[in-house]
């Protein structure tokens, strides 16, 4: 980090991956908990001798401070695992005074949770905006689970067995895997021989235990049988192509009692239901002949395989799989256990659940060498589409790829972006228009997203967002990297279904020329044209702002006329903190529909 990079984090304030404390009385005791949170979540800054209100303070004693620091780090008692190396830590002057810079590397997944203290349920934090909470204990043993190299799959269940399974998917899993392989020795097992075989039952030579695996369970389990093992399993297929802003979906598969949903039957009925009029040019063979699928029907196996294969099971979280006119949206429980830049380039995999991916391919399903996002790819390019999006949501520990099926910038799109910005659009560069798009196909996005679709470098991208937020034609909800953007005209939505309508700055219960807001803007009258107001009449006004209803930040920055940032970081977090605001999504600070209410009073 730079001089430059950090005056500029300094004039933003904390964010997803700053943290500033002041280190005037030697090493905090709360930068463990924020080592923790960072290195749990997406890595990050400790920024020490900068105070929380933003002043640069300086540190004393640099020296004698990263001594202790090292000292903490690299003692197993007060940090699970030491995640910062020499070239992570730096010195800057800053007017004359030290400022110490820790970068905090994102832990790899066998190392996590790294946690504090010697007990990984009470010192385990993540980083969640602006702030570090301590994780609950199912957040813990996802972590756990995540880090252990066995596979998730493999383990057995006790006092389950044959009884279990669905015998109408174990024969229709014969009859599959008979017609692609008619001579394989694998068929003449009897059912118990061939779950052994392909991992849906294990025998532990250790200690002589056998039984059914979760992967046997999950692939031809009855409903009953696998909520007993799995109480949280939950499956949810839901197309949504109705224009009528009333009908949530126009059809849904979950569970529901109707019929067997083990992950064979559900991969069938949903895989059928994708791929039906999916309006695509038919491919021929090297014969000429017409071939009844394309690298689309491919690349959708590709992706209801994967969703499958590398969900966590265990979590409290659903598999969901949306189908929409123009998009395909895929999301599991579970981070992914690859770096992201990885996953785009291929040849690298690490599934969760290896002998659930086995059973999928010997019907010649997924890919195995880390090619089936390859082709997923592929087929996207070959339609001249948007080219998927993979997110990671760090706060839920889940993953999220939506496939659009639209042109980068199609008549209609282009139509809708001119209206929004007007006469400059012809003068805009490649960039911005590609940040407008995926701003449009997308919902939201995030500098990290562009940066899978262009190759300028973070901040020129960060310039280009923040000049589009300024012009009004993008809108910003979130803080620093987490910050994501949206058309300054669409309802707030992301790639998990969150949408806001009444809620979002600019929506009618919030319009200047609303009755409403003219009340608002009357309470605010006091303060917003002063450049310097004491902090105790700020917090009486925005408590009074707050009094009746969840208010959204960019709202309480528009009528205070200040900087959303300074509103935020200056009042917002405090007074949450101190009790006297509520946030209305309090373990979701990105949440779309984030306000805060007033509930309680400031002190006499």
């Amino acid at each position: 980090m730079n001089l430059e990079e950090l005056l500029s984090k300094i004039d933003i304030g904390e964010d997803q991956d700053t943290e500033f404390k002041s280190a005037k009385g030697g090493l905090p005791k709360s930068l463990w908990e924020s080592l923790s949170a960072f290195a749990n979540t997406d890595g990050g800054y400790l920024i020490l001798g900068v105070s929380k209100d933003l002043e640069v303070e300086g540190v004393a004693n640099p020296d004698g401070l990263l001594k202790t620091f090292w000292d903490g780090h690299n003692n197993a008692q007060k940090i699970s695992y030491p995640v910062c190396s020499s070239s992570d830590v730096q010195f800057l002057d800053v007017d004359s005074r030290n400022v110490v810079i820790i970068h905090i590397p994102r832990a790899h997944r066998s190392h996590r949770p790294v946690y504090i203290n010697g007990n990984p349920m009470l010192g385990t934090y993540k980083r969640n905006f602006e702030g570090d909470y301590r994780c609950t204990e199912e957040e813990v043993r996802q972590m756990l689970r995540d880090a252990d190299n066995s596979p998730q799959d493999q383990m057995i269940l006790d006092n389950f067995g044959l009884t279990d399974l669905d015998t109408e998917t174990l024969r229709a899993f014969r009859q599959r895997f008979a017609s692609r392989e008619p001579d394989h020795p694998f068929l003449a097992f009897d059912d118990m021989e061939l779950l052994f075989r392909l991992g849906g039952w294990h025998r532990d030579r250790k200690s002589g235990r056998e039984g059914l695996t979760i992967a046997g369970l999950l692939m031809f389990g009855k409903e009953r049988s696998i909520l007993e093992a799995l109480p949280h399993y939950h499956l949810d297929y839901q197309e949504q192509l109705s224009n009528d802003p009333d009908r949530r979906w126009t059809y849904r598969l979950t569970i529901d009692g109707t019929w067997e949903p083990n992950l064979f039957n559900f991969y069938f009925r949903v895989y059928n239901r994708l791929i039906n009029n999916l309006d695509l040019p038919f491919q021929l063979d090297k014969h000429t002949v017409r071939r009844g699928e394309t690298h689309v029907h491919e690349a959708l196996r590709e992706a209801l395989v994967n969703t499958l294969v590398h969900a966590d099971h265990f979590s409290s979280r659903s598999i969901v799989v949306i189908k929409r006119p123009d998009a395909f949206l895929f999301t599991n429980p579970g981070r992914l256990r690859i770096p992201l830049a990885r996953l785009y380039e291929g040849g690298a995999s690490d599934p969760r659940n290896p002998h659930l991916q086995r059973l999928f391919q010997m019907l010649g399903l997924g890919e195995k060498a880390g090619s089936g996002f390859q082709k997923i790819l592929r087929a996207w390019r070959e339609q001249a589409w948007i080219r998927p999006l993979v997110s990671e949501k760090l706060d839920l520990e889940m993953t999220a790829v939506a496939l659009p099926m639209i042109s980068m910038i199609p008549e209609n799109v282009e139509s809708e972006l001119k209206g929004i910005v007007g006469a400059e659009y012809s003068t805009l560069s490649e960039l911005g228009r590609i940040v407008l798009v995926l701003a449009h196909r997308f919902g939201m996005v995030t500098n990290a997203d562009i940066q899978q679709y262009r190759h300028e470098h973070s901040r020129e991208i960060g310039d280009c967002l923040k000049t589009f937020t300024d012009k009004g034609w993008l809108k910003s909800s979130g803080h620093g990297r987490g910050t994501r953007y949206q058309l300054g005209s669409a309802p707030e939505v992301d790639l998990f279904g969150a949408s806001s309508e009444h809620y979002i700055a600019s929506s009618e219960h919030y319009e200047p020329c609303s009755e409403h807001y003219a009340k608002l803007s009357a309470i605010a009258e006091q303060v917003c044209e002063k450049p310097k107001v004491a902090k105790i009449l700020m917090e009486t006004v925005i408590l009074e702002l707050c009094a009746n209803d969840y208010i959204p930040l960019r709202t309480l920055a528009a009528l205070l006329k200040r900087e959303p940032d300074s509103i935020r970081n200056h009042y917002v977090i405090p007074m949450v903190k101190r009790g006297v605001l509520e946030p209305r999504h309090p373990a979701h600070p990105n949440h779309p529909q984030q306000g805060y209410r007033a509930v309680g009073k400031l002190p006499t």
